[in-house]
């Protein structure tokens, strides 16, 4: 059953790579906005459908049509020297698309919550070097290893593995900074230090 499912992914990925990778884009973030709220926050019953969605609209809406296009040109991209080119795309990936996939991360999620162009300009300034930063150390090795070893239709998938862990990460971090942002959240910590004094 599983080598069956595994031969059909693989087929609509051949056929049809921005739909099956948009797809897997979008149930990635999806499923770590899940775990996020389950394993790190502990939500239980209280989980947030609405901030789900939001994670995988933008994982499938947003992120995947760009990555999955960034990823068909690099592949294109001719080097004469293996190594070497592993070590060039990595660095393609990590120093000129990533930084821009981070700041838009965090901008598309303020947006897609109704916070305006301030309130992304707010939650990109506090989050985004931290974020690059930690993406650094998970996804320069893990893309040296997808570039030097993963066959070309596979490496999106391989990093969506990956990512599925950082995605939890990620709807951590953006969620934390939601909350900064509530004033609601914001008036019931004032509360309780008030209490505390």
């Amino acid at each position: 059953m599983a080598s069956r499912l595994f031969r059909a992914y693989n087929s609509v990925l051949q056929r049809r790579p921005m739909l099956a990778q948009c797809g897997t884009a979008a149930f990635l973030f999806g499923a770590g906005d899940v775990l996020a709220q389950q394993a790190i926050e502990k939500k239980g019953k209280n989980h947030d459908l609405a901030r789900t969605a939001r994670l995988s609209f933008y994982g499938g809406c947003l992120f995947g049509p760009i990555v999955t296009k960034w990823f068909q040109f690099l592949s294109r991209i001719q080097f004469a020297n293996k190594k070497r080119g592993v070590v060039y795309m990595v660095w393609m990936d990590q120093f000129l698309l990533t930084p821009g996939i981070v700041a838009f991360f965090f901008g598309s999620m303020s947006l897609l919550e109704g916070k305006g162009l301030e309130g992304a300009k707010e939650r990109i300034k506090e989050n985004y070097a931290p974020t690059l930063v930690k993406n650094w150390g998970v996804f320069i090795p893990a893309q040296l290893i997808n570039f030097g070893l993963v066959p070309p239709h596979f490496r999106f998938v391989f990093v969506g593995v990956v990512s599925l862990f950082w995605n939890t990460y990620l709807s951590a971090v953006n969620a934390a900074a939601k909350k900064e942002e509530d004033p609601d959240a914001i008036a019931a910590g004032a509360k309780e230090l008030a209490k505390v004094d």
